[in-house]
């Protein structure tokens, strides 16, 4: 007689993730960083996945303990950015705070401040570090990867060179570039490309600014990593490109924009102040890129709620209270910033107010208007009839 074993049905998960942030440990961080204003600004963005950055500081581990495995909305997983010996910038996933400890004793030896800060330096190569990383079951990938600074590809002109045999787990594409940037670029043709909002505040027009989109098995921190792993990235989201504040080639110090030609005939020196000249994303990315483009998961360009509520109030900023009373109106209203942005119908947004209906209408349809950011100083955006 045979017998039949149940049929086990795994149902898969859509998380809405974002990895990369910074604790009130970091610099430049704001110090109402903490694991609950986080959880609540994910809520109100309609994040269900976030990073706890800054995972190797000791403090921020014990500050995060109460909230690991009891956020039953928002799956938590430990991780962190380090600086290392050649000042590139890396982002590193762990599956436990356990693994995150033992990395901290790993890499202690080399770094003076990793009790200190959130963001430590490791006075060791890529390769090093990533082996570490891989040592406790983690992964690893370079931050921000296109930048002028603290980058990867602003250090070097290939992976190999920075991580060696260690092969990076995933790269992230940063503010100023999408999945268009590195689509072309054949080393990157088995990496998976997270999209992440380095956020220092837990403003919602911060937190969740850049976000992907991940099908997991477990909500778990191991799910998480696995579905990385196995290239389950189903959607990238974020800013267009300009609006980043290294897009386009430009000085650092007027943020005159250049091209790279013009660039390279100036010495790299900004004529009008003798600032030097940041080679910007879009033109690294095209001196990497080849002919042959990689398929790669739909990229969303979407825009802050607040921002767009800014504009078509026409304030200085998101956070005025007029500004924040129509914000809290439409999260109260349906739910979450991303739905709002992303899924519900405009007609019904028009109910709530008929402007921001219609500048969401318009950045749905491509037809903001951009004005590209470089040299280290931010891009914006417009709205026909509202500029």
């Amino acid at each position: 007689m045979v017998r039949c074993l149940p049929f086990q049905y795994h149902m898969s998960h859509l998380l809405t993730v974002d990895l990369h942030l910074h604790s009130c440990y970091s610099m430049a961080s704001s110090k109402s960083m903490v694991p609950e204003k986080i959880l609540d600004a994910c809520r109100t963005k309609g994040i269900t996945c976030v990073g706890t950055g800054d995972a190797l500081h000791p403090g921020w581990r014990e500050k995060w303990e109460p909230f690991i495995g009891n956020t039953r909305d928002i799956v938590v997983v430990p991780t962190t950015e380090v600086e290392d010996t050649n000042r590139i910038h890396h982002l590193i996933l762990l599956p436990d705070f356990g693994s995150s400890e033992n990395l901290s004793g790993m890499l202690a030896g080399s770094s003076r401040d990793m009790a200190t800060t959130g963001r430590p330096h490791v006075r060791l190569p890529a390769r090093e570090i990533a082996g570490a990383v891989h040592a406790c079951g983690g992964q690893i990938g370079p931050a921000h990867a296109f930048t002028p600074w603290t980058s990867l590809y602003g250090r070097f002109s290939s992976i190999r060179d920075a991580y060696g045999d260690e092969n990076p787990d995933f790269l992230e594409l940063g503010l100023s570039a999408d999945s268009s940037y590195g689509a072309s670029i054949a080393e990157l043709a088995g990496v998976p490309f997270l999209t992440n909002s380095d956020a220092h505040s837990p403003d919602p027009a911060k937190i969740g600014r850049e976000f992907f989109s991940l099908e997991v098995q477990d909500k778990t921190p191991e799910g998480v990593l696995n579905s990385i792993r196995t290239g389950s990235v189903t959607l990238n989201a974020g800013f267009f490109p300009e609006e980043g504040k290294y897009n386009r080639t430009a000085c650092s110090r007027c943020f005159v924009q250049y091209s790279s030609v013009e660039a390279d005939t100036l010495g790299w020196r900004c004529p009008a102040d003798r600032g030097l000249i940041k080679k910007g994303v879009r033109d690294r990315a095209a001196e990497l890129s080849g002919l042959s483009t990689t398929k790669r998961p739909p990229y969303l360009h979407i825009i802050p709620l607040g921002e767009i509520i800014q504009k078509v109030e026409g304030t200085s900023s998101p956070r005025t209270r007029k500004c924040c009373s129509l914000y809290d109106r439409f999260i109260q209203t349906w739910g979450n910033e991303i739905r709002v942005l992303t899924e519900i119908p405009v007609r019904d947004l028009a109910e709530e107010d008929e402007r921001v209906a219609r500048a969401i209408d318009a950045l749905r349809n491509n037809q903001v208007i951009l004005h590209p950011g470089g040299g280290g100083r931010y891009g914006f955006f417009s709205i026909p009839g509202m500029e």
